[in-house]
């Protein structure tokens, strides 16, 4: 966990300034990350550097990446190394399958999931990291491309640079691709294309955004037991890598129940339940004794998610349902060191080193922002100094 390891921040020379890094043609993004305070409970790193595609054109020249230590050997073997071929990464796990008991998820949030959150909420301590949900069509209409400069997979749109989802090998064993989608031979399609970069599928089937319903996806699969049925048992005969489901109460406990039987039956080894109905708000209490319903009705492992905002509340909702797992969304956002044991890091320094991962790992700053606007609405106001300033930012350069 993050808080076992002290962080070896490099040592600038104070005496640098932007016109002696110009003059000898030092970074000066390089410079300005590295008079970023670090935050106490990260990793131990140490630097590599990289090519960014975006920003300031002195900034991008060499932003320092800080590689966790269970990534240096494979650092230490060249980009070569890093090149998961479908062939290799299927010797490499898949018909391992993921383990879904006693385990601390982050949950799949849009906007918010992407590389470095991901990353962030490992370091404090999740097991296991879910992406935010990406449609089928979208995923489709992208190429798998390694990026050699981050030493990422990245699924890019064609004929574009916008990066749909980028993943690493640091979180090959935990990160789950959430699919949105309502067809299955369209969904078998999609999941071909990064099953063996993640270590899981997992279908979205409780998002009750209209943009899902009125697609047929999402929670609008809850009504259409069929189409769930074709969905999960077309990917689990076609695929080696582990495929799930997330889902959300139904009209009543019975109705909830039944489906996650039929569910189940389609052979999945775990299965999601959010304590929400499709009409309930977040602000509206999680439903923990209907999630209990579902918890006794299956032998498979169920992932409770609703309510939990604080370390202690993994221990609360396990308790009251008798969930294998526990999944949180909104409380991992706020603040993504819930997942430690030894209690929560000052959020202002989370938000500094998830910022810093942002730039590391080059995330679309539109994310970034918006992670953060979520971060500050939480503990503060938009509309002080700092609000303002991330709403104002355009660039990487500007985060920083």
């Amino acid at each position: 966990m993050a808080s076992d390891h002290a962080f070896q921040q490099p040592d600038p020379n104070p005496t640098k300034d932007r016109g002696h890094c110009e003059e000898t043609g030092e970074d000066t993004g390089a410079l300005l990350f590295a008079l970023l305070p670090p935050a106490p409970q990260a990793r131990a790193r140490r630097q590599v550097c990289l090519y960014s595609p975006t920003g300031h054109s002195s900034f991008r020249r060499g932003l320092l990446r800080f590689a966790s230590p269970s990534f240096a050997g494979q650092e230490g073997q060249g980009v070569k190394s890093r090149r998961w071929s479908s062939r290799r990464a299927r010797r490499h796990g898949d018909a391992v399958g993921m383990e879904y008991r006693d385990k601390l998820v982050l949950a799949p949030m849009v906007r918010v999931g992407t590389l470095p959150f991901r990353l962030l909420a490992a370091e404090y301590g999740a097991d296991i990291t879910y992406g935010e949900e990406i449609i089928d069509h979208k995923l489709l209409k992208c190429e798998r491309v390694i990026n050699e400069s981050l030493g990422t997979t990245d699924f890019v749109e064609k004929g574009t640079d916008n990066v749909v989802f980028r993943t690493c090998p640091q979180e090959r064993s935990r990160a789950v691709f959430q699919m949105g989608t309502s067809h299955a031979v369209r969904a078998l399609k999609a999941a071909e294309m990064v099953c063996h970069d993640v270590a899981a599928i997992d279908i979205n089937m409780g998002c009750p955004k209209s943009f899902s319903l009125s697609g047929g996806m999402g929670a609008a699969l809850l009504s259409k037991p069929e189409l769930i049925h074709d969905i999960l048992t077309t990917l689990r005969r076609n695929l080696d890598t582990t495929v799930t489901c997330k889902i959300r109460l139904l009209n009543t406990p019975k109705d909830t129940v039944e489906l996650a039987r039929r569910i189940e039956k389609t052979g999945v080894p775990a299965l999601a339940v959010h304590g929400r109905k499709i009409k309930d708000r977040p602000r509206d209490p999680a439903k923990w004794d209907e999630i209990a319903n579902v918890v006794s009705a299956l032998s498979i492992p169920v992932i409770a998610n609703g309510d939990v905002f604080e370390y202690e509340d993994f221990k609360r909702i396990k308790d009251a349902t008798g969930a294998a797992s526990v999944m949180v969304a909104r409380g991992a956002l706020w603040n993504a060191s819930i997942f430690c044991a030894k209690g929560k890091t000052p959020w202002e320094e989370v938000k500094r080193e998830y910022v810093r991962k942002s730039i590391l790992w080059d995330n679309d700053v539109k994310s970034t922002k918006h992670t953060l606007k979520e971060m500050i609405m939480h503990y503060s106001c938009l509309e002080l100094p700092e609000g303002k300033g991330v709403i104002k930012c355009d660039t990487s350069a500007d985060l920083a």
